[in-house]
């Protein structure tokens, strides 16, 4: 007979702080030519493409399923895309989880020892709010926290 034990933490994850992954971002030198690339990969064209001045890059979002894939592309050479892609070349750069409160979520984290890039939510693509989990603290995987800016409480 096999008798296992298992100690749980004080902190349960309630499912409502991540809801699911939001989407997969990928970074890319060439936006136009991986629209293609990916147009090709899915059956289907990218649903939407915007700038996000503030961050130096210009995405685009394909849907896949309930799945969202956004492509990345630096448009200066200071951006962390353009940085990203110096350093490791193209792909997958992020992985992005919706969450409800995205002011609670960077505070939970912080609480429980991960490295919040930004204490502050700012805002990025497809009308969220984001904020970004050091990669350092993370396994090596840069996590992206997203809320929709609709959802957004007043703090």
């Amino acid at each position: 007979m096999i008798i296992c034990c298992f100690a749980f933490a004080e902190y349960s994850l309630d499912m409502k702080d991540m809801k699911k992954i939001e989407h997969i971002g990928i970074a890319v030198k060439d936006l136009a030519r991986s629209n293609e690339l990916f147009a090709q990969l899915f059956g289907k064209e990218h649903y939407k493409i915007e700038e996000v001045e503030s961050e130096g890059v210009k995405t685009s979002f394909f849907k896949a399923g309930p799945n969202k894939i956004e492509l990345l592309e630096a448009t200066n050479s200071n951006s962390p895309i353009a940085k990203f892609i110096e350093r490791k070349g193209e792909g997958i750069h992020h992985i992005a989880f919706a969450v409800e409160d995205i002011h609670k979520e960077i505070k939970r984290l912080q609480d429980e020892g991960f490295t919040v890039l930004n204490e502050s939510p700012k805002h990025g693509a497809d009308n969220k709010l984001v904020a970004f989990l050091h990669p350092k603290t993370t396994n090596g995987v840069l996590v992206e926290l997203c809320q929709d800016i609709a959802e957004n409480k007043e703090k």
